[in-house]
């Protein structure tokens, strides 16, 4: 299973594009992937097209998640290792609420992205009766993140659905040995926390206190220190949840 490697602008404070097989077409491709998983249009990604306030102020509130798509590199790598060291030497508090899942699917981080950013608002979605999504999340509510991990391996209703979706986006599903060396990551906000949702990491990560009102400048300051640890790189991206 893969998920599309692409996007559209992104601003530091000038205008970054992802170079990658479907430029630009990233949200109408996401948003075709929610509606085959049987959810209603009620809410849709929309692009992030930089972070200064005037154009955060472009975004239609309330967002409810974020997904970034960044590099990994040597030095991401390296503060991935310590920070894992050191939240298990220090420990974080993270709300059993918190559904997260761990990634063993090479190249589906989109995909698990796109769960997390569902499954952590469940409550705000308005699922069709038949949908695929709302199954897996009800039969995967109870599992633990590498239970979640592996019923997805055999969930054939979202690989389907994900293969036609990136048909229909013109992508060319890479090989499973091939090395995709960019990733996405969930941003969401459980329980007044804003949360990052990584399925290479262990666990979720507490990045603080947020609320349904600050929770897109929040989380656009979270995106903003994975560019500072990168400023090299120009290849960073986001989309919001956002009600439509």
């Amino acid at each position: 299973m893969t998920m599309l490697c692409t996007g559209g602008p992104w601003n530091q404070p000038t205008r970054l594009r992802i170079n990658c097989a479907v430029w630009g077409r990233l949200v109408q491709v996401t948003n075709q992937f929610l509606k085959q998983l049987g959810i209603h249009p009620d809410w849709q990604f929309v692009d992030v097209y930089g972070m200064e306030p005037e154009l955060l102020s472009m975004v239609p509130r309330p967002v409810c998640a974020v997904l970034l798509l960044f590099p990994i590199t040597e030095k991401y790598e390296t503060f991935r290792t310590e920070e894992e060291e050191r939240i298990k030497a220090k420990g974080q508090d993270v709300k059993s609420s918190v559904y997260f899942m761990k990634q063993t699917i090479n190249n589906a981080c989109g995909t698990i992205g796109l769960i997390h950013a569902i499954a952590n608002n469940r409550d705000k979605m308005n699922f069709e009766t038949n949908s695929s999504l709302k199954k897996f999340l009800e039969d995967s509510l109870s599992m633990t993140p590498e239970e979640r991990a592996k019923y997805l391996e055999t969930y054939e209703a979202i690989r389907v659905t994900h293969e036609s979706s990136a048909h229909e986006g013109q992508t060319e599903a890479p090989s499973i040995d091939e090395k995709v060396d960019l990733h996405f990551i969930a941003l969401v906000n459980v329980g007044g926390h804003l949360y990052e949702l990584d399925g290479r990491k262990p666990f979720p990560i507490n990045h603080g206190e947020t609320s349904d009102d600050s929770f897109l400048e929040d989380a656009i300051e979270v995106c903003k220190k994975f560019m500072e640890r990168d400023p090299e790189e120009l290849r960073f991206n986001a989309i919001a949840l956002s009600a439509a």
